[in-house]
C-alpha cells in the first residue's frame, strides 16, 4: 500500500514538473512587445497622487502615466484632490509588473480657505501592479511623500483599475 501510494506521488510530481515546464508567458516580458497603448479606469487612493477615480495610460514602452482626481462636497465645505503619477516598469510580465513611481497632488479642504497642512505633495518610490482577475488590476506602492510644509513621510499607496485591451 505505501508502495502504491508512493508511485502515486511520484508520478503526479513528475506531471506537474512536466506541465509547469511547458508554461511560457505571451512576449510581455519586454515592454517593448507591447505595441500599442492599453488605457484603464479606476480608483487611487494616496497621499502622494491623490484620491478618487483615476484613468491610467500604459504606452508601447516601460512608461505609464496615471491622473487622479476626486471631489465631495457637503453643505458648506468642498473637499478635494487632484494629482498624478509617472510610471517607469522595471520588470513585467502577464501577472504582474514593478515600477518605480514619481507622484504629485494638490489637496483642498475648506469653506473659503485651504484648512490642509502642506496641501502639494509630491513623492517617489516603487509599486507593483497584480493581475486580480480578467482585466482588474490591483497596484500597491510605497512612495516617500514630500508635504509643502516641509515633512517628508513614507506613506503606502493603493489602486485597482480595469484595463480595455
Amino acid at each position: 500500500m505505501k508502495n502504491i501510494f508512493l508511485s502515486l506521488c511520484v508520478l503526479s510530481f513528475v506531471f506537474v514538473s512536466i506541465s509547469l515546464a511547458q508554461i511560457t508567458t505571451s512576449g510581455l516580458s519586454k515592454a517593448e512587445d507591447l505595441n500599442r497603448p492599453v488605457y484603464g479606469l479606476g480608483l487611487s487612493a494616496g497621499w502622494g497622487s491623490g484620491v478618487g477615480l483615476s484613468f491610467r495610460s500604459h504606452f508601447p514602452s516601460k512608461s505609464s502615466l496615471q491622473a487622479v482626481f476626486g471631489i465631495i462636497k457637503t453643505s458648506d465645505k468642498l473637499a478635494m484632490s487632484v494629482g498624478g503619477e509617472y510610471q517607469y516598469d522595471l520588470v513585467r510580465n502577464n501577472a504582474i509588473r514593478f515600477f518605480i513611481v514619481g507622484t504629485v497632488a494638490y489637496f483642498y479642504h475648506g469653506a473659503e480657505f485651504n484648512e490642509v497642512e502642506g496641501p502639494f505633495r509630491m513623492g517617489g518610490g516603487i509599486g507593483g501592479e497584480f493581475y486580480a482577475q480578467n482585466a482588474l488590476h490591483i497596484t500597491v506602492e510605497g512612495v516617500f511623500v514630500y508635504f509643502s510644509d516641509g515633512r517628508v513621510i513614507p506613506l503606502p499607496q493603493i489602486a485597482a483599475h480595469y484595463y480595455f485591451f
